[in-house]
């Protein structure tokens, strides 16, 4: 009976263990160190035992045309994209072949999940439909309204022209807070936590309608000391069918701290990846670990 037992039970258990999630990070493009970072999310997620990973990099802006016909991403192979891509946020900046971006378009639209990885809400300024599916971008405060935290909680949403245009300090330790305390993400998250190193984005723009009457479900701000403004972090979005994650956390840069203690920060661990369990099934199963960071004690993992 005992073998007969064993292999019921290895079946129960492998019955029970939600199927992996199959994640495409695309790259190729960034103003931010993305190879190195690429590799980390690579190896985070697969370390995680929630997913399987492939990565589709782009060819060079100046690569030449036979190039960019051969590439051909099948987002449809996998539960959720996540955007590790930034070509800039000119008017001249890149963009993927309109074949490439249609496709990615219907994705979304029909229930693929989308990440949005720290500088890729840089790029694609003459995207429409990038611009909605992320909501706030890094923008100039004239491309369109803005949000802020009140002192109370409250999301305000500032007029296009006012404000601020996008920018950040120098990187620093600061202090999260979760505003949405109820969504599958953030769910059980303490109200603060302390956060390591990292770049704190302040003036993201997006269209009208994917900012005002709540088209984003913001989950986490940072105060920016110097401007005494609450700043969106991390937030949640529909488009179509599709779920959308965005964080601005997760920033890296050649030659300026070379471990990124960011990345390590067990709180930005858990976020990104419930995040990015819920863009790819729309529920969360990854648990609130034991060494989430505290108001004011940071949590720092090893490699």
């Amino acid at each position: 009976m005992r073998p007969l037992f064993f292999f019921l039970a290895s079946v129960a258990l492998a019955a029970a263990a939600p199927a992996k999630i199959r994640v495409l990070i695309v790259d190729g493009q960034n103003n931010h160190d993305w190879p190195p970072t690429t590799a980390w999310l690579k190896k985070f997620l697969v370390a995680s035992g929630r997913c399987t990973v492939d990565v589709s990099t782009t060819p060079p802006k100046e690569a030449p045309a036979a190039a960019w016909d051969a590439w051909r991403p099948r987002f449809s192979d996998y539960a959720v994209v996540l955007s590790n891509f930034n070509g800039g946020h000119q008017p001249d900046a890149t963009r993927w072949p309109h074949e490439v971006e249609v496709a990615f378009e219907n994705y979304v639209r029909g229930g693929g999940g989308f990440v949005s990885f720290h500088a890729a809400n840089n790029a694609f300024l003459g995207w429409p439909a990038y611009n909605e599916m992320v909501g706030l971008l890094w923008r100039d405060k004239n491309f369109g309204p803005s949000v802020v935290i009140g002192e109370n909680d409250e999301v305000v949403v500032v007029p296009t022209g006012a404000g601020r245009s996008a920018g950040h300090p120098p990187r620093y330790t600061f202090q999260m807070t979760t505003l949405t305390t109820d969504h599958p993400i953030t769910r059980g998250f303490p109200k603060k936590w302390l956060h390591p190193s990292e770049q704190l984005t302040h003036g993201q723009h997006g269209p009208a309608a994917a900012v005002a009457g709540g088209a984003l479900t913001i989950l986490t701000y940072a105060r920016d000391e110097a401007l005494k403004e609450n700043e969106p972090m991390d937030w949640v979005r529909a488009y179509g069918k599709g779920r959308v994650y965005v964080t601005m956390l997760g920033h890296t840069w050649k030659n300026e701290e070379p471990d990124n203690p960011n990345l390590h920060c067990a709180g930005f661990q858990t976020l990104f990846l419930r995040g990015l369990e819920w863009a790819a099934t729309g529920a969360v199963t990854i648990p609130v670990p034991a060494d989430f960071p505290t108001a004011d004690k940071t949590s720092v993992r090893p490699d």
